[in-house]
C-alpha cells in the first residue's frame, strides 16, 4: 500500500470490506476443496441460515470470488466452486484463522474484562445515583 490513509476509493479498504463479513470468509473457506451445493455447505458451516447462505454466495459471486454452475445429469441442484481470484484470498483466511488460534483467548479475556468493568462502573453509577439521592 502506498499510503497510509484507507481512503473510501482504496483497493485495501475494498479488500477489508470483503473480509468483514463473517460468513464470506467463512464460505470462502468451505470452499477450498471444491465444489459444494448449498445443502452440503450448510452441513460443513453449520450455524448459517438457507437465506443467508443464498445472500453470501450472490455477494461473493457478485465480487467474482465463486462461480455458479448450474445443474448437471451427474450432479443435480446447483454447486458454487471458488474462482481463481477466490483461491487467491485462502491464504489470508488462513492467516487470520491461525492469528485467531494463537490469540483468540487474549481477545475474549479483553472483552470479559471490558465487560466486568463497565457492569463495575454501572453498579458504581447507580450506587452513587442512590446517595446522591438519600442526600437531598
Amino acid at each position: 500500500m502506498t499510503t497510509d490513509r484507507l481512503l473510501a476509493d482504496c483497493r485495501a479498504r475494498l479488500a477489508f470490506d470483503l473480509l468483514s463479513n463473517t460468513w464470506n470468509a467463512v464460505v470462502l473457506w468451505a470452499l477450498r476443496d471444491g465444489p459444494h451445493r448449498p445443502a452440503e455447505l450448510r452441513g460443513r458451516i453449520g450455524g448459517i441460515s438457507s437465506k443467508v447462505l443464498t445472500e453470501t454466495l450472490r455477494r461473493l459471486q457478485y465480487n467474482g470470488l465463486v462461480e455458479r454452475h448450474p445443474p448437471q445429469p451427474e450432479r443435480p441442484g446447483v454447486a458454487y466452486e471458488l474462482t481463481a481470484l477466490g483461491r487467491t484470498l485462502l491464504p489470508a483466511i488462513d492467516a487470520f484463522g491461525a492469528w485467531a488460534f494463537a490469540h483468540g483467548d487474549e481477545v475474549m479475556a479483553a472483552q470479559e474484562a471490558a465487560e466486568a468493568a463497565e457492569a463495575a462502573d454501572e453498579a458504581t453509577g447507580a450506587t452513587g445515583a442512590a446517595a446522591e439521592t438519600a442526600e437531598a
